[in-house]
């Protein structure tokens, strides 16, 4: 389509003239500019080359929060997500269901780009915090595994089913949730204690992308959401979805660059990295956000509350970061925050294939990083690699092993502080998803209770039959 660009007259009167080209610097500026946004042509490999074929590819812009809402820094900007996004969004595996607000449609560029702090901002910034979450661990697995979908728990070849995103799924609730049963990722909302704003836990890049790690690894291991495994075993699920707060932001390159800019390249030095879901923390009077990834919690301290055990491991992933950044750079050579990126995505691969390599049921810290240090063997990743990875475990007391000496491969180390006998996972402290019933075997404590009844009943003589008829 033709389109003749106007300029306006002196003469309000006289009808507008069409802007006539001449041979000077201001017009081949002001037509380069044209052709970027009315006409853009196609790429050349030089002078008078053919053009190159230009791939049919898919995706669409979205504008989102890129960190948490607190931290101004970084704000919103646009993204890019490859694929099919469709009007909702959603797509074959994320759809949004929330009722009440109507599905938001892409721009005239095929773009989701709304208003801050609308209804139509907050359902597509949560659907591409799950979309990336999805993407990037897909991407982990690729190479190792070919193309893998990374199912969701409930899809077979008879049910694909997508998960169902709720951002406004928890009204006056200071929680989030997976749900497994219902298919799908419902957010909370409430006016912090002394404060008139509400406050979104769907807005939280943090929160969304811990949330969704809930599906992505319950579709992986769904024996390990179940309450009646050790303690070491739930621990993981919340481990895994703060680390992924982590991983995703390390897979992006601007957020690379904000942290090595915020830090000056020292990942220990306070950083928004490392302080996951900032504004939730602050709504609760807390200085470091709801959690602190970089803290020096061992198993010993933990217990069995499940939050606790958590950290222990997010910490220990966390030194092991920085560890390996602090090996990897060389600013005289190559970006800071390139490097950091790269640091990145080698961990979050090691973390997601020793977690899927841990055993389905029962599995212990121990599992999994001697799981860690079998695939770095295999990776043929540098000794010190493997050293920091054992080092900074034996330090939190999850496995035995000298901390002067070279990691040896092909030998299993010994688990440090284990899970007592019979120990009890304490969920109390975790986000909603572990504290959702259909993760407890329910009827199993409803059937201790009418088993008392029914001896009881036996002992005092009320045998079974039909019940007496009440008195007139």
């Amino acid at each position: 389509m033709n389109r003749r660009l106007t300029l306006p007259t002196e003469a309000a009167s006289q009808p507008p003239v069409s802007y006539i080209p001449t041979p000077t610097a201001a017009y081949r500026q002001h037509r380069k500019a044209a052709e970027v946004v009315l006409e853009p042509g196609p790429p050349r490999t030089g002078l008078g080359a053919e053009p190159l074929p230009v791939p049919f590819g898919l995706g669409a812009r979205v504008l989102m929060w890129k960190q948490d809402p607190s931290v101004g820094e970084i704000g919103t900007r646009k993204v890019f997500l490859p694929g099919l996004v469709l009007d909702g969004p959603r797509d074959a595996r994320i759809t949004f269901g929330q009722p009440g607000i109507d599905a938001v449609s892409p721009n005239a560029f095929g773009d989701y780009v709304t208003m801050p702090d609308t209804p139509q901002f907050d359902a597509v910034h949560t659907y591409a915090v799950v979309r990336q979450t999805l993407t990037m661990y897909q991407r982990a697995l690729a190479g190792a595994s070919g193309d893998s979908p990374l199912p969701w728990q409930w899809n077979d070849s008879a049910n694909t089913a997508p998960l169902v995103i709720y951002p406004y799924g928890l009204p006056n609730v200071m929680n989030a949730f997976y749900s497994r049963n219902q298919a799908c990722l419902k957010f909370g909302d409430f006016v912090p204690l002394g404060q008139a704003a509400r406050m979104y836990t769907c807005r939280s890049f943090d929160i969304v992308s811990h949330e969704t790690a809930h599906a992505v690894l319950d579709g992986l291991k769904p024996q390990w959401l179940l309450a009646d495994n050790p303690p070491q075993t739930g621990a993981p699920h919340e481990a895994f979805g703060d680390m992924t707060a982590i991983f995703l932001t390390l897979s992006q390159l601007d957020q690379c660059e904000a942290i090595v800019a915020q830090t000056k390249a020292r990942l220990h030095d306070k950083t928004f990295l490392a302080d996951i879901a900032e504004q939730f923390g602050l709504a609760l009077g807390r200085p470091n956000g709801l959690r602190n990834a970089d803290n020096d919690i061992t198993l010993s301290q933990a217990g069995t509350e499940v939050h606790a055990l958590s950290q222990v491991f997010t910490g220990a992933i966390y030194d092991v970061l920085a560890d390996l950044f602090a090996l990897a750079r060389a600013p005289e050579h190559k970006d800071d925050a390139v490097v950091l990126h790269q640091v990145g995505t080698t961990l979050r691969g090691l973390v997601l294939r020793a977690l899927i390599a841990a055993p389905d049921h029962a599995a212990s810290y121990a599992d999994v990083v001697n799981a860690m240090l079998r695939l770095a063997v295999d990776d043929g990743l540098p000794v010190a690699t493997r050293n920091a990875i054992r080092n900074r475990f034996v330090q939190r007391q999850v496995v035995q092993g000298p901390l002067d000496q070279d990691h040896v491969a092909g030998v299993d180390l010994l688990p440090g502080v284990q899970d007592a006998p019979g120990a009890v996972q304490d969920r109390r402290a975790c986000c909603g998803t572990m504290n959702l019933a259909e993760y407890y075997d329910v009827e199993g404590l409803l059937d201790v209770e009418r088993q008392l009844l029914t001896k009881w009943c036996a002992e005092h003589g009320r045998a079974g039959g039909a019940p007496a008829a009440p008195s007139p």
